[in-house]
């Protein structure tokens, strides 16, 4: 027994290292988008307000920056608890109620996750098959829009699996805010 364990956590703990620096890598290229998309927004403003016609590729980056930054920084939040929900129920419960409304709320966004990221993945395949493109400002392939749900949707749901599996849970009981 001691054995296994030791050899499950000599080999799981470069994966868990590897997907951890993936998680990160992406919420760190959700937050420089973020920031892109605040000058963008201000250089078009600008440019409009001098009575130039802002570039058309600054609109649809930032377009596509949202998409990026929504899915790509959404693992990390759930990671974090940084996600919208509310406490104003679970508060009420008893703290073993609250542990199995929690752990089951957490098996169904595991569920809702996976079944996203599979759609996504056919989503991303098809893009790939017909090869299309998005055409405004230039030609953008669709599968680099797409590819961003498979992934963030499974990496979703492998967070919202730690907290079915995990010590802590998704909902702390508390209601209101406390920072």
């Amino acid at each position: 027994m001691l054995w296994a364990t030791l050899c499950s956590k000599i080999v799981m703990r470069p994966f868990i290292r590897f997907y951890d620096a993936i998680l990160v890598s992406m919420a760190l290229v959700a937050a420089a988008t973020l920031v892109w998309l605040m000058i963008s927004v201000v250089l078009s403003v600008i440019m409009r307000n001098i009575g130039i016609q802002p570039w058309a590729w600054l609109f649809t980056s930032a377009e596509y920056g949202i998409l990026y930054m929504t899915m790509l920084g959404a693992p990390w939040l759930v990671r974090e608890r940084g996600h919208v929900h509310i406490e104003l129920v679970t508060a009420a419960l008893t703290p073993g109620l609250r542990r199995i409304v929690s752990r089951t709320i957490a098996v169904a966004c595991v569920a809702v996750s996976l079944i996203l990221a599979w759609y996504g993945l056919d989503l991303f395949l098809t893009n790939v098959e017909r090869n299309d493109y998005d055409v405004r400002a230039y030609f953008y392939p669709r599968w680099l829009l797409t590819i961003t749900f498979p992934i963030a949707f499974s990496c979703m749901a492998i967070e919202f699996a730690r907290f079915v599996f995990g010590r802590t849970l998704m909902h702390s009981g508390e209601a209101g805010i406390h920072e």
